[in-house]
């Protein structure tokens, strides 16, 4: 019998915090936010801070020039996205822990094959290199 290799997808499980818990697992710090990664153009992958789930590769980040690290594609299945009521952008989500990791603007003009910038907080994010002898 042949075996076919398949691409791992995101865990299935979804687990939701409550306020009072993300304030007991986050520092003040990442409670109030940081653009840590913005200048960050290492090999490797973007984590939920939350829970750990593979977000983001560092192959669709770009220098957007916002002060916050810049995406124009997500891990497929890795991210929700919700629209917000009144406002031209959508929320993005973890879609295990659903913690909050930034949002999603459309059509700004960036020469990225999805014309989308994911402007996620570097708080909401662990990076793990490629190179695992490197330390960040």
């Amino acid at each position: 019998m042949a075996m076919t290799a398949t691409a791992a997808a995101p865990p299935t499980k979804s687990f939701q915090k409550q306020d009072e818990e993300w304030r007991a697992i986050l520092s003040p710090e990442q409670q109030r936010g940081t653009g840590e990664y913005t200048k960050l153009f290492e090999e490797g992958t973007y984590c939920c801070s939350g829970c750990g789930t593979a977000v983001y590769k560092s192959t669709t980040k770009f220098d957007s020039g916002c002060g916050w690290p810049s995406f124009f594609d997500a891990i497929p299945g890795a991210i929700n996205q919700t629209p917000e009521v009144g406002k031209n952008r959508l929320e993005i989500t973890c879609s295990v822990c659903d913690g909050h990791l930034g949002h999603v603007l459309k059509g700004e003009g960036f020469s990225t094959p999805t014309d989308e910038r994911h402007c996620v907080n570097s708080v909401s994010l662990k990076f793990s290199s490629t190179d695992s002898s490197k330390k960040i």
